[in-house]
């Protein structure tokens, strides 16, 4: 029996998500398997954190023979037991597991008011636009209606007068 490590696809669709797993050469892409010896989800940020092995299990893969594929050799390089980005990949994991910054709490944007206090302010802005119109018109002048009116009298006057 000849051994491969290999991906398996998981996921849905436009949301990939790869097992890296030893399976029989004999076997299909995403058929049975040995092992799962770790995973691959391209869909998170940090490229460094895409990639994780059960480091053990995969030396033991490895040194009993296990031939791995093409994309699985260049993980297997850079992040394997003796893989170049190992402290790299550390820290990037830990950054994707640490706990999100949520933003302060502040006054909310919007209160819901009740019935009664809708009614108030209403009856404060009907108040408030009675006073504008009643300061805009003085007592001590006469409206503006009445000013044309004494202006025709004497033009009237003065129709008839030549007539």
């Amino acid at each position: 029996m000849s051994v491969r490590i290999r991906m398996k696809q998981m996921g849905r669709k436009h949301r990939h998500f790869f097992r890296i797993c030893a399976t029989d050469t004999k076997n299909p892409r995403d058929g049975r398997i040995i092992e799962e010896l770790g995973t691959y989800d391209p869909h998170v940020k940090d490229t460094d954190a895409r990639v994780t092995f059960n480091q053990d299990r995969l030396a033991y893969w490895l040194s009993v023979g296990a031939l791995p594929s093409e994309h699985v050799a260049v993980f297997i390089k850079k992040y394997g037991p003796k893989g170049s980005h190992l402290d790299v990949q550390k820290a990037a994991v830990e950054k994707v597991r640490a706990p999100k910054a949520l933003p302060e709490i502040g006054e909310p944007k919007y209160i819901r008011k009740s019935k009664a206090e809708l009614e108030a302010e209403a009856a404060a802005k009907a108040a408030e636009a009675e006073a504008s119109v009643a300061h805009a018109i003085p007592d001590n002048e006469a409206p503006a209606t009445e000013a044309p009116a004494t202006e025709a009298a004497p033009a009237e006057a003065t129709a008839e007068a030549a007539s």
